[in-house]
């Protein structure tokens, strides 16, 4: 009988090379005798396994049976069969679940199994970047008995494919645009890539000059990276220009006088609020058309005020100066308006001279009248100078002169000292015009006079001695007779305080008026009392405006007031009335004098 055997669950049961077979069969009487078998099956451990109990019976020619069990143990230890895919690579937004992409198994087959179907688990190992990785795909299959075949395919993820991105468009934008600003300049769109996610673009500018300082070509280069480093970029053209002229504000269209210097902006206005979007520092110019006026000086201007930008962009505003002349021509130094005299007294007609501030061409009428009818009463003289200049601007200067047919000399007092020996002049004290022909006479007091000097020491006795009751005023009158009578009083105070300071200020005796007329009385201003001490003096003249009429720094007492052409023109002397004089006395160590002087001139 055949040994018990263990035979895979794909043997053929009926092959006896392989479960083998009886041999030895023999018998006593029988020959040829053949051995039979019947199997019992018994299931196995799993679907493909089994136990079969084979019977094996041999009967003689006399049905006299031997039966023998041989034991074939039918077993599933063969693991199946396929073929893995082939190892490959990817991009890393395959899909690892897409057999087409990844590779699947083929070639499945069993020695017992059948409609066997591979499976497979994933181990992931990172990559060299955030988008990549290594993906070992272990395959398995199992049969029906559990044997199992494993094999492994290695799936490598990686990100080759750059990002993609809209770039904005070119643009052109104005220079003083903020080229930070994405609402002018446009911003990257649509940014994707096939794996990575939350990507931003960035740029980078380079600058290209303009045709102008203000003008560019801004050359941006968009870029937008991957989590591994693919990169895509693109380029946008900003093109920067200036178009933008500046602005300014115009002064106001403006009337000025002839006199008034046109070109002096401080008058006529200057450009304001200049400004520009691009360019700095920028200065207005102008430009001037004039149109003559309706008179030699009128005239309009058309001044254009132009602003130009670094890439001559300019504005132009127009302003529009009108120059006139309603000024009147004025006199050239000094008329006095009203003159109070004594009867004969009437100043000559001054020489006046005129100027205007804008014309050269004056035109002068003069007109005299008088209020006098012949009888000896005060009269008035009108004179009226009516000047106009060329353009019509017409004034009127008057000067009235009230005559006095009979009038008291305005006077001044002094105070002497009794013990002084010297002759005062009594016309020292008379002010303004009078007769030098008349009489001066002792009217209060017992003193002696010369003419019209008076020595107060003549008061004294042959002891030089005087009493308390010589220390009072005395009054001296000048009276004058002829067709204009008239009288004065002055008053002379005597007092015992005669310390005498040699060179002093009390030595000075200073001139209070002057009259013209040659008659060898009050002709010059006069300095006199300190001519042995060897001072300078320095002699300035004044009117009643306080215009400076004279000046002399070598005074010499030889103003006869006499005229300075500078303050009255061409005429010889000053118009009477009050003028006011600084004396500086030089080397003296005195403090400057000033005071009043009353000049009367014919």
């Amino acid at each position: 009988m055949p040994a018990d055997v263990s035979l895979e669950c794909d043997t053929d049961l009926t092959d006896m090379s392989l479960t083998g077979d009886v041999t030895d069969e023999a018998d006593n009487c029988s020959t040829d005798l053949e051995a039979t078998f019947t199997d019992a099956v018994t299931s196995g451990d799993c679907v493909n396994a089994s136990i079969i109990t084979r019977t094996w019976s041999l009967t003689d020619e006399c049905d006299n049976t031997t039966t023998l069990v041989q034991t074939i143990t039918v077993q599933d230890t063969t693991a199946p069969t396929f073929t893995v895919p082939a190892d490959v690579s990817l991009e890393c937004d395959a899909d690892l679940t897409d057999m087409s992409l990844t590779g699947d198994v083929t070639d499945e087959a069993d020695n017992c199994s059948t409609d066997l179907e591979a499976t497979f688990t994933d181990a992931v190992t990172s990559g060299d970047c955030a988008n990549a990785s290594i993906i070992t795909r272990t395959w398995s299959l199992t049969d029906e008995c559990d044997n199992t075949i494993t094999l492994a395919q290695t799936i490598t993820l990686e990100d080759t494919t750059a990002p993609t991105f809209t770039v904005p468009v070119d643009v052109t934008l104005e220079c003083d645009a903020d080229l930070t600003d994405a609402a002018l300049t446009g911003d990257v769109t649509d940014e994707a890539d096939n794996c990575s996610t939350e990507l931003d673009a960035t740029y980078v500018d380079s600058i290209a000059e303009g045709n102008c300082p203000n003008e560019s070509i801004v050359t941006r280069v968009w870029t937008v990276i991957d989590d591994c480093e693919n990169a895509t970029a693109f380029v946008q053209t900003i093109i920067i220009q200036d178009t933008t002229a500046p602005t300014f504000t115009v002064p106001e269209s403006i009337t000025i006088e002839c006199t008034q210097d046109a070109t002096d902006v401080s008058i006529t206005g200057d450009v304001t609020d200049e400004g520009d979007n691009c360019s700095t520092e920028l200065e207005a110019t102008f430009t001037d058309t004039i149109t003559e006026g309706d008179c030699p000086n009128n005239s309009s201007i058309a001044r254009t005020w132009t602003l130009t930008d670094e890439c001559d962009n300019t504005t132009i505003l127009t302003q529009t100066i009108t120059i006139i002349d309603s000024t009147a021509p004025a006199l050239v130094g000094d008329l006095e308006n009203e003159i109070n005299i004594a009867c004969t007294a009437i100043p000559a007609v001054p020489d006046l001279v005129f100027e205007d501030a804008c014309s050269t061409n004056i035109t002068v009428e003069f007109n005299e009248t008088s209020t006098s009818d012949g009888a000896v009463t005060d009269y008035v003289i009108v004179r009226d100078w009516f000047v106009s200049d060329e353009c019509g601007n017409e004034t009127v200067f008057t000067q009235t002169i009230n005559v006095a047919v009979a009038t008291d000399i305005p006077v001044e007092d002094e105070d002497l000292c009794i013990g002084e020996d010297f002759d005062f002049d009594l016309f020292n004290l008379l002010i303004g015009d009078y007769d030098p022909d008349g009489v001066w006479t002792v009217t209060t007091g017992n003193a002696t006079i010369d003419g019209s000097f008076f020595n107060p020491s003549s008061l004294l006795d042959t002891n030089g001695d005087y009493t308390n009751g010589q220390l009072v005023a005395y009054e001296f009158t000048y009276t004058y007779a002829g067709s204009c009578p008239g009288e004065a009083t002055v008053t002379i105070n005597l007092n015992d305080e005669c310390i005498v300071l040699p060179c002093g200020q009390d030595d000075l005796v200073i001139s209070t008026a002057v009259t013209a007329n040659f008659d060898g009385v009050n002709d010059v201003f006069a300095i006199t009392g300190t001519e042995d001490c060897g001072f300078v003096y320095e002699l300035q003249i004044f009117n009643r405006w306080g215009a400076k009429i004279y000046d002399n720094p070598n005074y010499q007492n030889d103003w006869n007031g006499a005229a300075s052409s500078a303050s009255v023109g061409n005429s010889e002397f000053v118009p009477t009335g009050t003028y006011y004089y600084i004396l500086n006395i030089r080397n003296s160590g005195l403090r400057p004098v000033t005071g009043p002087i009353y000049v009367s001139t014919k």
